[in-house]
């Protein structure tokens, strides 16, 4: 008799599930996440909680450790620059080819203008998910699939740094999108890939000297 397959939209549904429950903060790097308590959670059975521990991890946001179960991954000054370092070059790529439709512009637009709504509200969740739309929306308008992609997992490991230093660069972020979108609008396409490049660098410069204060802070400590 042959073992019968995990359904793959369970697998699915599993792993949009715990994907969210970390995206949305509601677990910190020293929580554990076992194959039990989600599959209670979810109602399911260990399995497909299991291909979707892997594939999370595959990802980059999850560590596995045999018998012990999941951990959020903790990335390192230096993984912070490399991930950013990638972002950096595929953003200004995507700037300098993305076809620049009146909806595009329009849809950019309208998330600058939720932005600064939920900056101003203080709503960080609703901030930082617009913030990724308008990069996103950027990426999109190249039809570059394997681009959007990349930079969807990049965005996601970032994020679990970024959702503690939400204060570093939300101030500061917007007036960038501004002056991207502005000229964009214009058809400069060298400045908007300039302060496009500027920008990044400054968020990563921020972040990296964050996390090594908090290194240095806890050997202190």
């Amino acid at each position: 008799m042959k073992k019968l397959k995990i359904p793959s939209n369970l697998t699915m549904l599993a792993y949009q599930s715990i994907k969210e429950y970390i995206l949305e903060g509601r677990l910190d790097e020293d929580s554990r996440l076992t194959e039990e308590f989600l599959s209670t959670q979810l109602g399911i059975s260990k399995s497909p909680v299991r291909e979707a521990l892997n594939r999370l991890e595959t990802e980059g946001l999850i560590r596995i450790e045999p018998r012990k179960g999941a951990y959020l991954r903790r990335l390192s000054p230096e993984e912070v620059t490399d991930l950013y370092g990638l972002r950096e070059a595929l953003e200004t790529y995507a700037v300098r080819t993305a076809k620049l439709t009146p909806a595009l512009i329009a849809e950019l637009h309208q998330s600058l203008k939720r932005q600064r709504a939920y900056l101003k509200a203080n709503d960080k969740p609703r901030y930082i998910e617009e913030d990724v739309h308008f990069h996103s929306e950027l990426a999109r308008a190249t039809n570059n699939q394997h681009l959007c992609g990349i930079l969807e997992n990049i965005q996601n490991q970032i994020w679990l740094s970024r959702r503690k230093t939400y204060d570093l660069s939300s101030s500061t972020a917007p007036d960038y999108h501004d002056s991207i979108l502005t000229s964009l609008e214009r058809k400069d396409r060298v400045q908007a890939e300039t302060i496009m490049r500027e920008h990044i660098q400054t968020v990563r410069q921020r972040l990296v000297e964050f996390l090594e204060s908090r290194s240095e802070a806890q050997l202190a400590g």
